[in-house]
């Protein structure tokens, strides 16, 4: 009888080791995929939504700095869609947040409220987060 309680115990704990080993290659397995996901760098161009005429002017817009970009947002913000407006804009926060930070973050936020987590701008939505999020002040507690 001993004998019997002994193999079922091997058995038990050969089991929960198998079992233990294959969810960690699956977590292992999830882990890896989202780093390779994370790696994939997307292509500023790639992304739709500007008609291929306004390319050259908005490269140049770039160039010229962040007044420039802003006159090109303004002209042609319309005929622009998302995703690459989003893009755009994020670049035109970026530049802009050195001279007038509060602006920036207000441009972040709209951005952000109309981006959706499946969008292909959402990764640098989130790379860009902790710089251009609101910030909350922790009043200290006077009692």
């Amino acid at each position: 009888m001993t004998k019997l309680i002994t193999a079922g115990i091997i058995l038990i704990v050969v089991f929960i080791s198998w079992r233990v080993f294959e969810y960690w290659e699956q977590v292992r397995d999830e882990r890896e995929a989202q780093a390779a996901a994370a790696k994939v760098e997307i292509n500023e161009q790639a992304l739709s939504g500007l008609p291929y005429q306004l390319e050259n002017s908005l490269q140049a817009a770039k160039r010229s700095g962040v007044n420039t970009l802003r006159q090109w947002l303004e002209t042609y913000g319309t005929m622009v869609q998302d995703p690459r407006k989003a893009w755009i804009e994020l670049d035109y926060c970026v530049m802009l947040s050195r001279d007038n930070p509060k602006e920036a973050r207000r441009i972040f936020a709209e951005v952000q409220a109309r981006t959706k987590p499946d969008s292909k701008v959402y990764p640098r939505i989130k790379q860009l987060a902790p710089t251009y999020a609101p910030q909350t002040v922790e009043q200290p507690d006077n009692r």
